[in-house]
C-alpha cells in the first residue's frame, strides 16, 4: 500500500498525515488512473483491484474503516489466454525427426519424450535426477515449484528413451557435482533451461513445425491431449502440479475452443 499512500500525500490535501480510513472511491479510481498511465498490463490493473479491495475488506472487517471505499471498483475484463498446443502429429513429427546417431540426439529425443510423457516444466527436466527415476516401476519423481515433490507416471516410450540415453550418457566424463543428474552437455555439466530452449525452436524448424513453440508447449500438449481423452481435471492437476484447479481448468477451454473451430468448419452457415 505503500504506492497508494505516496499518490495521496501527493494528491491530496493531507495536512494532519495520510488516513487510509478516509479514502474514498474517487480517490482508488484516480490512484488506478494513475498506474495505469505508467503502462500496467490489464492483468496487473486486476492485481491491484484485487488488493485493494482484500486490504480495505480486513480495515472494515477489523473496525478500522466503517465504510468500504473499494466496493465500487470494477476490474477489467481479461482476455482468456489460451496456449498453444501441438496436435499429437506434431508431437510425433519433432520426435521423429530427431537425429539420433549422436549423444546429443539420443538426449534430444529423450528430452522431448520425457516433456510430453510427463507434461514437466523446463526447470524440473534441468533438475531431474537419476534417483528420481524409477524405470521398471515407470513413475519419476518431480521437485516442482516451492520444493513440493510429487510422483508422475511414465510412458513406456518414454522410459524405453531413457534407458537407452542413460546408457550413452554412461560413456561421457561427467563433471563434479553433476553425477546425479539427467540430462548433460557434450562436456558432462548440466544443461541449461536456455539451452533446451534453444534445442525444441532447432528441432522444431527442422520438423516443419510453424507454430510459436517452447519447452513450456509439450506441458500444454501433454494436458489437453489428457482432458481431450477424458482424464479428470484434478489428476491433471496433481500430475501438473498446479498448486490451484482454476489454473488447470484453462485445458477445458482448449479442449472447448478445439471443439468449437471443428462446428464451425463443418457447418454451412459459418
Amino acid at each position: 500500500m505503500m504506492l497508494l499512500l505516496s499518490f495521496i500525500e501527493r494528491n491530496e490535501n493531507n495536512e494532519g498525515g495520510v488516513r487510509l480510513d478516509e479514502v474514498t472511491s474517487e480517490t482508488l479510481n484516480a490512484f488506478i488512473s494513475s498506474r495505469m498511465k505508467t503502462g500496467i498490463t490489464k492483468r496487473s490493473q486486476a492485481r491491484l483491484i484485487s488488493s485493494l479491495k482484500s486490504f480495505y475488506g480486513f480495515l472494515e472487517e477489523s473496525g478500522q474503516c466503517m465504510t468500504n471505499p473499494s466496493e465500487k471498483l470494477v476490474p477489467p475484463k481479461i482476455l482468456q489466454y489460451l496456449p498453444v498446443v501441438l496436435s499429437v502429429q506434431e508431437v510425433l513429427s519433432v520426435i521423429d525427426s530427431v537425429d539420433r546417431t549422436t549423444y546429443e540426439g539420443e538426449r534430444n529425443k529423450t528430452i522431448f519424450e520425457v516433456l510430453y510423457s510427463c507434461g514437466l516444466r523446463v526447470s524440473e527436466v534441468v533438475n531431474l535426477k537419476i534417483s528420481d527415476l524409477f524405470l521398471e516401476e515407470r513413475f519419476i519423481r518431480v521437485m516442482g515449484k516451492g520444493s513440493k515433490e510429487r510422483l508422475v507416471p511414465l510412458g513406456d516410450p518414454a522410459a524405453d528413451a531413457l534407458t537407452v540415453y542413460l546408457s550413452v550418457r554412461g560413456r561421457l566424463p561427467v563433471k563434479h557435482g553433476c553425477e546425479d543428474v539427467v540430462f548433460l552437455n557434450r562436456r558432462g555439466g548440466k544443461l541449461s533451461r536456455q539451452m533446451i530452449f534453444l534445442i525444441v525452436k532447432h528441432q522444431a524448424e527442422i520438423a516443419g513445425i510453424t507454430k510459436e513453440i517452447s519447452p513450456h508447449t509439450f506441458r500444454h500438449s501433454f494436458a489437453t491431449h489428457l482432458v481431450e481423452n477424458g482424464a479428470d481435471l484434478r489428476v491433471v492437476q496433481q500430475m501438473l502440479g498446479h498448486e490451484s484447479i482454476l489454473t488447470t481448468e484453462i485445458y477445458t477451454h482448449v479442449d472447448s475452443e478445439k471443439w468449437r473451430e471443428g462446428i464451425l468448419r463443418c457447418h454451412p452457415r459459418r
